[in-house]
């Protein structure tokens, strides 16, 4: 499940907020809040990410069984180490993988990395794409493509292109992208050969859940600039015949 992160496709922009790249979302509360929420698969994902979240959910048998067999209550209600004997079983055996050597068992290192070099050319061409679609002259974009830790549930991908704010002050960190900006992140990072649960195995063996890629829109190419401009007269074309 991959989610493009930008201020305009999430409820709380407040949690773009830092005054440093690449900014963390997973793991500091709710995290972004994607529209469409509570209808979205995004918004349920992201709250199983939420620890609070997730105890709740282990422990709901508990009051069920209270609802269903009254003359049970006083006994569960007097059993909280059997609630955390559950709750640190599901965590750390379940939807984690705490031994170094079963992680390293997910995935040959060789292959790994050949996953890391694969993702690091297809983030510089996204790069590349938007800092010359938008005539960046200068400036650093970094592309942070950061994974929920969590094993044996659905992938979450959270993908955002990120501006650390001027002089260190605090602000909002994610570019605001349009729709063909998110499709070239949606559609160029990964594909059926290298997909984000390929990326989740490396992330899992390595333990490293956040990566970031940076482009320095000073180098980009004429060729680059120009492929950019060609595109936007083909789409500012495409919307003319369409009226």
């Amino acid at each position: 499940m991959i989610l493009v992160v930008t201020p305009s496709n999430i409820l709380n922009p407040g949690a773009l907020v830092a005054r440093r790249v690449p900014r963390q979302m997973l793991g500091r509360g709710l995290g972004p809040v994607p529209r469409g929420a509570p209808f979205s698969k995004a918004f349920w994902r992201l709250i199983f990410d939420h620890a609070l979240a997730r105890y709740t959910l282990m422990l709901a048998p508990f009051p069920i069984a209270m609802l269903i067999r009254p003359d049970l209550a006083l006994g569960i209600s007097q059993a909280p180490v059997l609630m955390i004997v559950i709750v640190l079983f599901l965590e750390s055996s379940v939807l984690s993988i705490p031994s170094p050597k079963a992680r390293r068992a997910l995935m040959p290192e060789a292959e790994a990395a050949r996953g890391l070099d694969t993702l690091s050319a297809r983030a510089r061409v996204a790069l590349t794409k938007i800092a010359a679609g938008r005539g960046m002259a200068d400036g650093t974009l970094m592309l942070v493509i950061e994974q929920s830790g969590l094993a044996r549930v659905p992938v979450l991908t959270l993908v955002s292109v990120q501006m650390a704010p001027p002089d260190g002050r605090e602000g909002n960190v994610c570019l605001d992208l349009d729709a063909g900006e998110r499709t070239i992140l949606a559609n160029g990072l990964f594909d059926t050969g290298f997909d984000d649960a390929a990326l989740h195995r490396i992330n899992l063996r390595e333990n490293t859940y956040i990566r970031s890629h940076i482009l320095d829109a000073a180098g980009l190419s004429a060729h680059a600039r120009l492929a950019a401009m060609a595109r936007r007269q083909a789409m500012a074309q495409g919307a003319v015949e369409m009226r």
